[in-house]
């Protein structure tokens, strides 16, 4: 494989610099810190093909929705992340002309991001068209310590000759989203100042009247000595900056230390924004770089030492985790219940940034099981907080009583995503939710969560399947009509067989936590059922009905569960017969040929089976394994990763090694041929899934831990820390032995291979595998 990286354990590392590949480079090399995030943009001008674009958590817009045929029920907007005032900008000129990767000789370039440290790193040499050398390097970060600050040392030398340098550091409000579907700029200037000292630009949102407030400070070293500088203020609409110029000298290096708050009214008061961010930087600016730094630096150790997966033997795979848990991190802190994660984070403008049913079903258990219990509570809490809006949602669609259904797309609540095939019959989304309310209480034991919010959820949820299903008299059973299931190649399906099964299995949860709630905390019960006017002898009943009576298609001869009904009506071919230059068929077949071929998107049936194993002998997942892995062209990003889970699950090392491998690299090879939109963060938590409770095989069962672990052989070791009931562990497995050390100061029970052992506070065991 011609890969674009370097491998390194800790490093991404670009050699040498590609035109064509920027914009991929510009989403891999991303950086954030949950509370916002930036591109590998250039901090100089660069006029060659880029997607310019610094993001900040909550802040959108509702950008009316553009469609050819309207539909009754199409959301109004689909929300997007803005692309926010560019803050990381310093032009540089040297002599009279402008530096710029797209108009010199670039002689040696070098792009590093280093995910121990979360700090982005560039090192170039050009040759500018008026026969100058200039030498480049720069650093930035934005702080995981402080989530307001970001900071650039930036150094420029000219190795042969002195010449004159022009450097203005600067604000740029005057930004776009490539993917605005009327062109409209989204952003209002609100205020503007420069001094001598530093500049500042407030900003608000059109409609939906967020601001923000972004202050910058710089200084100038050559070596220690700081240089008194006479800038020339620029202010103008939607643009602030300072310019000056410095003669420089042969072999001197010149370092501009840059510094930025951004602050935005989510967080702090509108009127005093930009006394705030003032104030901050002028904080941050005193503080220095190295003060800094080294406060990002120890946040990111801290993050690592209770998250990171050790892989010794294979280079390749460790990079690739590494890079997953990193991206992870930056999208999401979990410490604002405000906020969600977008499955493009903010690296790019595809999906607009929104949350979708990935978080539930795949980024949920990564915060679960690395991160304090409040983390993933914020994310069920954020559900909780919109369970109005979606009743609404689904009373626009027809359903009353209180029935709800979550939106496909969203930002704020509402459903804002405008293909039909997805927004009105993607419902298996809803499924994920009450999963991940019993991930939660399985894996913590808080009963708490479930009767303040959780029980009300699922009693939503179960009002829609309840009014979503109808019964099929030639079936003498309930059937659900009109879906798409996960794999998003085949539409208005009936019967798909995981929508039908996550239907059943929420109304059977949910009879099983009224029971729960009843016993455990009868005046809560009582008060929701009054507000919510529940009847529980009713609803259950026919709740009841339907779990009993519920049909799953299903093929004799194949003897499988069929992803729906007449799905072997199709042709029947595998993956291998498709020819490798229609690959992707996604990007060469027309969209018809792709619904009428049998071809799968991503996992469907086996995403059942990966959730409900329990429900299942081996025998029957690998006989549905075995026959549609060889028809899943696995074109979404989520698919491999929950193949190679179950891989592990039937002994198939091999099978979920490779699938692991490309999950794990899927974006730092750009297997997809789509990076260049931005990265797949939902996909990067189930890489982790992938060793978790794939070749681990850890998983919760009845509230206890179970261990039943594999290693591919390409592997000598591989470690990782989970928490479990607070409680932190260190498991490690080699070639025919596990590892299991209690790093808590609590002892904790753990089924290894069927056998039940307490490991007490600060022992190790050990176990044959």
């Amino acid at each position: 494989m011609d890969r674009n990286y370097k491998i390194d354990e800790w490093k991404i590392i670009e050699e040498g610099f590609r035109p064509e590949n920027n914009r991929a480079s510009e989403s891999v090399f991303s950086i954030g810190n949950g509370y916002m995030g930036q591109r590998a943009n250039f901090e100089e001008k660069y006029s060659g093909d880029s997607l310019r674009g610094s993001y900040i958590a909550g802040i959108y817009y509702p950008d009316k929705t553009r469609v050819g045929w309207w539909k009754n029920g199409y959301p109004e907007y689909f929300a997007k992340v803005l692309n926010s005032p560019n803050w990381i900008g310093i032009d540089i000129k040297i002599d009279g002309e402008e530096l710029d990767l797209d108009r010199c000789k670039i002689l040696y370039f070098q792009r590093e991001l280093n995910m121990k440290e979360g700090v982005l790193f560039r090192h170039f040499s050009v040759r500018l068209n008026n026969g100058i050398r200039a030498d480049i390097k720069s650093s930035r970060f934005l702080s995981l310590d402080d989530h307001e600050i970001g900071a650039i040392s930036y150094t420029i030398s000219l190795p042969e000759k002195g010449g004159r340098i022009n450097i203005t550091p600067y604000i740029d409000g005057n930004v776009v989203n490539e993917d605005a579907n009327y062109g409209e700029a989204f952003w209002n200037e609100d205020s503007r100042l420069t001094d001598n000292g530093n500049s500042l630009l407030v900003t608000s949102t059109r409609k939906t009247n967020f601001s923000v407030a972004y202050a910058i400070d710089y200084c100038l070293y050559n070596k220690n000595r700081k240089i008194d500088l006479e800038p020339v203020l620029h202010s103008r609409e939607m643009y602030v900056g300072h310019s000056f110029e410095i003669d420089a000298t042969s072999g001197n290096e010149y370092t501009l230390f840059k510094y930025a708050a951004i602050l935005s009214s989510q967080n702090n008061t509108v009127n005093d924004l930009g006394q705030l961010a003032t104030a901050k930087v002028r904080k941050a600016s005193a503080k220095g770089f190295d003060m800094l730094l080294t406060a990002h630096k120890n946040a990111w150790h801290k993050k690592w030492d209770e998250s990171d997966i050790i892989i010794k033997g294979d280079p390749a795979a460790q990079q690739g985790i590494r890079f997953n848990i990193f991206h992870l991190y930056q999208t999401y802190t979990g410490d604002d219940k405000r906020l969600n994660i977008g499955p493009k984070g903010f690296t790019g403008e595809k999906y607009g940034g929104s949350t979708y049913w990935d978080t539930e079903a795949f980024a949920f258990p990564f915060y679960l099981m690395t991160s304090d219990l409040h983390v993933a509570r914020n994310l069920l809490l954020y559900r909780y907080k919109h369970l109005g809006k979606a009743i609404e949602n689904a009373a626009k669609l027809g359903f009353n009583k209180g029935a709800a259904l979550y939106p496909m797309v969203t930002i704020n609540g509402e459903e804002c995503h405008n293909e039909w095939e997805i927004t009105f019959e993607e419902i298996h989304r809803n499924g994920a939710i009450a999963y991940a309310i019993y991930n939660y209480i399985e894996h913590t034991g808080d009963k708490s969560y479930l009767e303040d919010y959780g029980l009300e959820v699922l009693i939503a949820l179960s009002r829609f399947w309840r009014q979503r299903v109808n019964y099929s008299e030639p079936k003498d059973k309930y059937v659900i009509l009109g879906v798409t299931g996960p794999n998003e190649y085949e539409n208005n399906v009936n019967n798909n067989w995981y929508t039908n099964k996550i239907a059943q299995w929420t109304l059977r949860y949910t009879l099983d936590c009224i029971k729960d709630v009843k016993s455990s905390a009868p005046a809560k019960y009582k008060d929701l059922s009054d507000r919510i006017s529940f009847d529980d002898t009713i609803e259950t009943a026919e709740w009841k009905e339907i779990i009993d009576n519920l049909f799953f298609p299903y093929d004799d001869n194949e003897d499988v569960f069929l992803q729906q009904e007449g799905y072997l009506d199709k042709l029947q071919q595998l993956t291998s017969d498709i020819r490798a230059e229609e690959r992707p068929i996604n990007q060469h077949w027309s969209w018809d040929r792709i619904l009428r071929s049998c071809f799968i998107k991503q996992a469907d049936v086996i995403q059942g089976l990966y959730f409900f194993e329990e429900e299942y002998d081996t025998e029957t997942i690998r006989r549905n394994y075995d026959f549609y892995e060889p028809r899943t062209v696995h074109e979404s990003s989520l698919s491999p990763s929950i193949y190679s889970i179950m891989a592990s699950r039937i002994d198939r090392i091999d099978k979920a090694y490779e699938l692991y491998l490309r999950t794990a690299r899927l974006d730092i090879d750009d297997i997809n041929k789509e990076v260049k939109e931005g990265l797949h963060i939902t996909s990067m938590a189930g890489t982790w899934l992938s060793i978790v409770e794939g070749f681990a095989g850890l998983k919760v069962k009845q509230q206890k831990l179970y261990l039943n672990p594999l290693i591919p052989d390409a592997w000598q070791l591989y470690s990782l820390m989970i928490r479990f009931r607070n409680k932190l562990l260190k498991i490690s497995i080699s070639q025919g032995k596990a590892e299991v050390h209690n790093l808590s100061d609590k002892q904790v029970c753990i089924m290894v291979k069927g056998e039940e052992k307490t490991i007490n506070a600060g022992d190790k065991e050990f176990f044959k595998i």
